[in-house]
């Protein structure tokens, strides 16, 4: 919001401000449609609450997401999951890829998407089998994977606001699958102090 007024005065960055405006006027009616998913992402649960790991995969404005998404994976259902940026996967992630290890990628059209396809293609080439959250409409991916959570089209910059709650929902579930009280995490911190 800072941003926006900030660039109130700028008419090169006009067209960019009224995208972004336009986003966050429709961005409640798409939340509507992500969480209308709730019965597929409970059925996603059910093939990963077994597992002792799960890596999420992300880049550009999704690589927080990925973090969030694993740190809630890791707070709310006790699971192991390491949030990765997608452009990193050679260094280290890519050797403990197989067909037994869980793999979560965010991969939207936006200005990184060729190289989250890069990725997605190297975790494919080791016999993973991903769960994509991508965008409504994207052939490349859904002629590729199975398992997808599709998400309406929005401006890059608020696509981490709707990726985000396929994964809250997704720990939420696998939370619930373990017998664990999604409403009082263990060990959670109420505060942090600063010395």
């Amino acid at each position: 919001m800072f941003g926006l007024v900030m660039s109130e005065d700028r008419v090169s960055k006009q067209p960019r401000r009224r995208q972004i405006i336009d986003g966050l006027k429709v961005l409640p009616d798409l939340i509507k449609k992500v969480l209308g998913q709730n019965e597929k992402i409970r059925e996603l649960a059910k093939e990963l609450h077994h597992h002792k790991s799960i890596i999420v995969m992300g880049r550009g404005f999704n690589y927080a997401t990925c973090l969030e998404g694993a740190l809630k994976i890791k707070e709310v259902a006790y699971l192991h999951s390491e949030g990765i940026l997608s452009g990193e996967i050679k260094h280290g992630p890519l050797a403990l890829i197989d067909d037994k290890m869980p793999v979560i990628m965010i991969i939207t059209k936006d200005n990184v998407y060729k190289k989250c396809i890069n990725a997605f293609e190297q975790v494919s080439a080791r016999s993973g089998r991903p769960v994509v959250i991508c965008e409504e409409g994207d052939e490349e991916i859904l002629s590729r994977v199975t398992r997808t959570v599709q998400m309406p089209h929005i401006v890059d910059c608020l696509q981490g606001i709707l990726t985000v709650i396929p994964l809250q929902l997704l720990s939420f579930h696998i939370a619930v699958m373990g017998g664990h009280d999604v409403d009082c995490p263990r060990h959670l911190a109420k505060s942090v102090t600063v010395e």
